[in-house]
């Protein structure tokens, strides 16, 4: 199926010659010079996949035409053109919903490779939003909230594994969402309608974890005064999650592994063996590769549960997630602190992007809920969020930073770019500056290594005694 494409640009000569150069390569282009006719033609054509609209326009500008159009329809995909980028306005486009954000002149190259990256996008949002819709709608799925293309593939995990009985283990730091993943996964499967228990196994001592999972016989020991059944059992039938499982003794290690081979155990106390059908989750934010190599974790119980693994990257890994995952939560505790929905000011958003969130998910919603609660305006600013979060970036004019005990160091980003050139540079030189074999060595894509070549301005540079010429594109002027 043909994908349909608007463009929306107020200078004409702009908007058609973008229109010929994607129909020249198939795709099915509309062209609207004004932006109220545009938000007309995406409510009269509500299959629009695609629109390219352009920033500075009288009367609406991209940026409320980008809301308009997702209040018409909020899988639509758009990408923002403007020949005046700046990173404050990147950061306003993406946290409003933009797929991406262009700077023009605009490459032949950079287009094709923009608009196709955005059509995926849209095909991988129906694809979630379909799998969306599976999942139990009580089950909160916040935390996987994000375009990253490992949130993706979690997703598409949680969808294949949850039919099944297989056993999971799930990995990452504290904070990502280890819990909430196992609630997804049986709300997901045929068992969603039996319990869910979850037993931290690192907040019970051992001598009550025991009793605790299997359950106990009267006078097994003192103060036992009563049989008790356990987690396995109020689980059978349903699901039992097992966080930090590394903290496990070698004991309990040998209990588990038999009742994930046998599915049977014995309570504290009794002999005979006790048969229960439940499906098995775990989660650890410790290496158990390493635990096992020095003996802290049992192998056999290691190659036990690792049978699917699910391995949830921190925050800091994906600061594109991070104004989502930021509007929902401030729409979630606007909402349960009776408030209006505020707005989170471009400052602060650039902050809240540039904190490498040592907590993680969690850390950011209780930061975003801490600033609800105590915002006494219509806009959440740098001053309503925790101190360690707005002193993180207070640099002064040559990005050096002032540490309380008086040292100035340079912040890791600003620290990097050198390198980072010296290694995009070397790597261009060693394929005679091919950017498509450059990137692929480089494993980032080529709309990356363009911006990062125009950052570190590499786009022209001699090369043989001669100035490499700047590549054919589309000739746009904002």
């Amino acid at each position: 199926m043909t994908a349909k494409i608007l463009v929306v640009d107020d200078d004409p000569l702009v908007a058609d010659s973008l229109a010929v150069f994607l129909r020249r390569r198939g795709y099915e282009v509309s062209v609207e010079t004004d932006s109220r006719r545009a938000l007309k033609h995406l409510k009269d054509a509500p299959d629009t996949d695609l629109l390219l609209t352009d920033v500075n326009m009288p009367g609406l500008d991209g940026f409320d035409l980008l809301k308009q159009a997702r209040k018409v329809d909020e899988n639509l995909v758009v990408v923002m053109l403007t020949g005046y980028g700046t990173i404050e306005s990147a950061v306003k486009a993406m946290r409003q919903g933009a797929e991406d954000y262009v700077t023009k002149p605009i490459l032949d190259e950079e287009m094709v490779l923009t608009v196709e990256r955005a059509l995926k996008r849209r095909r991988l949002t129906e694809e979630n939003e379909a799998l969306r819709r599976q999942l139990n709608r009580s089950l909160a799925l916040e935390n996987l909230i994000g375009s990253d293309h490992r949130i993706r593939k979690i997703y598409e995990t949680l969808a294949t594994v949850a039919q099944t009985r297989a056993t999971v283990l799930i990995t990452g730091e504290s904070g990502t969402g280890k819990s909430m993943i196992a609630r997804s996964i049986h709300h997901a499967s045929p068992r969603r309608d039996k319990s869910f228990v979850e037993v931290n196994c690192g907040a019970l001592p051992e001598t009550l974890l025991e009793s605790e999972l299997f359950g106990h016989k009267r006078g097994a020991f003192t103060g036992a005064d009563a049989d008790r059944l356990g987690k396995f059992l109020r689980a059978d039938g349903g699901t039992i999650f097992l966080d930090e499982i590394s903290t496990a003794s070698q004991g309990l290690q040998v209990k588990l592994l038999r009742i994930l081979q046998e599915r049977s155990f014995e309570r504290v106390g009794g002999d005979e063996a006790v048969s229960v059908d439940v499906r098995v989750l775990l989660a650890t934010n410790s290496n158990l590769r390493v635990d096992v190599e020095e003996g802290r974790f049992r192998a056999d119980l290691f190659h036990r549960i690792n049978v699917v693994s699910i391995d949830i990257p921190p925050l800091r890994t994906r600061p594109g997630d991070i104004p989502l995952l930021a509007d929902h939560f401030l729409r979630r505790y606007c909402e349960e602190n009776s408030k209006e929905v505020l707005e989170i000011t471009d400052d602060a958003m650039v902050q809240l992007v540039d904190y490498e969130w040592p907590g993680n998910v969690r850390e950011l919603e209780n930061s975003i809920e801490r600033a609800v609660v105590l915002c006494r305006s219509s806009e959440l600013t740098l001053e309503d969020f925790p101190p360690e979060i707005t002193n993180a970036s207070e640099l002064t004019g040559n990005g050096l930073q002032f540490r309380p005990d008086g040292r100035t160091v340079m912040p890791l980003k600003k620290a990097l770019e050198t390198p980072e050139k010296e290694i995009i540079s070397a790597t261009l030189a060693s394929v005679n500056w091919n950017r498509q074999k450059a990137a692929r060595l480089l494993d980032i894509n080529r709309t990356t290594l363009f911006n990062k070549m125009r950052k570190y301005e590499l786009l022209e540079i001699k090369r043989g005694g001669k100035r490499r010429p700047r590549p054919e594109g589309l000739k746009t002027e904002d």
